[in-house]
């Protein structure tokens, strides 16, 4: 039983850290520190290694949980009630927490607020359009935290950024702001500019 619950709690530990560098940005935005968003990016690669073990470790534990008992022969009571963390109940629990984290990445944007921009540009000449290559970025969540961070500046009217191409292109008033603003703004969330040009 105890080998259960080892297996239990190695396959939660297995899928919240295949989407941990998921799960930085949303907790970072939530607590207000943009800079460690990219703390746990080097774990992107070893994603579906992390899900293969998630998957084989909680399989394990629901092949054990499930397999016939063996029965004894004996005259000893065993209407002993298992403790919760022994039930299948408890698996049920730990198995779809563990769907929902290794899923997390697809659904990590939801928790951020839709950012709008406000800029109302009057003179067409004045708007400028940057792309940014961004090294660190692993899922929709990465985008909206940089999409966030951006878009605290005045004077950005349009941003697009894409964590499966690793950049963002960014339009902009260069009478408000300027293309080191927008990098030190990315640079903020903790991913790093690795090139920068304009477009237009």
């Amino acid at each position: 039983m105890k080998s259960q619950n080892k297996l239990a709690g190695l396959g939660l530990l297995t899928a919240i850290s295949a989407s941990l560098c998921c799960i930085t940005p949303v907790l970072a935005l939530l607590a207000g520190t943009s800079g460690i968003a990219s703390t746990f990016s080097w774990l992107d690669p070893l994603r579906p290694y992390l899900i293969g073990l998630t998957v084989l470790v909680l399989g394990f534990a629901w092949y054990q949980k499930l397999k016939p008992q063996k029965q004894i022969d004996c005259d000893c009571d065993t209407t002993e009630k298992a403790p919760f963390l022994q039930t299948k109940n408890f698996l049920v629990i730990v198995t779809v927490f563990a769907g929902l984290m290794l899923a997390f990445p697809t659904y990590a944007s939801v928790f951020f607020p839709k950012s709008e921009n406000k800029t109302v540009v009057t003179d067409q000449s004045k708007i400028q359009t940057a792309e940014f290559k961004i090294n660190g970025m692993t899922c929709s969540g990465c985008e909206e935290h940089v999409n966030q961070e951006v878009n605290k500046l005045t004077g950005i009217i349009h941003t697009t950024v894409s964590y499966e191409t690793g950049n963002a292109i960014i339009e902009f008033d260069q009478t408000q702001t300027e293309i080191e603003e927008i990098e030190k703004a990315i640079e903020k969330t903790g991913y790093s500019v690795t090139d920068k040009k304009e477009i237009k």
